[in-house]
């Protein structure tokens, strides 16, 4: 947080998580700010690198994206070069929204979105060719409590 210099940036990052679709006006009197005030914070908040982009949430079951499955692997690889041609193979699988290497029992964690189990299968025939891997682990989601929550500032 040391990159946030106060609680108008704070309250600038929370309004657009909440509403990322806000104008720069609505966000200014939403916060208090002049435009030109809140138009200069975005601007050093993009710069500094807190800010990346804008993204619209998506409802992915009315899209069909009915089955979240969560896949943890363990490998007994763990060179560098292994590891470059590993994330190289997941980032190209579109179905893996998040990819994350973790601490504990399993070296990786992937948050895998798709249709149903037939679709699942495939991203796991995907994910397992062309890299070794040691165990997939997968557990599917019965219910989405919470996703997609703002960050706590």
């Amino acid at each position: 947080m040391s990159d946030i210099t106060d609680h108008i940036d704070k309250s600038i990052l929370k309004a657009l998580q909440q509403d990322g679709a806000l104008s720069q006006r609505e966000l200014a009197e939403r916060i208090g700010l002049s435009q030109n005030a809140c138009w200069r914070r975005l601007k050093l908040l993009n710069e500094k690198g807190i800010l990346q982009g804008s993204a619209a949430r998506v409802d992915r079951q009315k899209l069909g994206l009915d089955l979240v499955v969560f896949v943890m692997l363990r490998t007994r690889h763990h060179s560098a070069d292994w590891l470059q041609t590993f994330r190289r193979h997941v980032l190209n699988i579109p179905e893996v929204v998040d990819f994350h290497r973790i601490g504990g029992d399993y070296d990786y964690q992937l948050k895998v979105v798709t249709q149903d189990m037939t679709s699942y299968d495939r991203v796991y025939q995907r994910l397992i060719e062309g890299v070794e891997l040691d165990s997939v682990t997968s557990y599917f989601a019965m219910e989405a409590i919470a996703e997609g929550r703002p960050l706590p500032l």
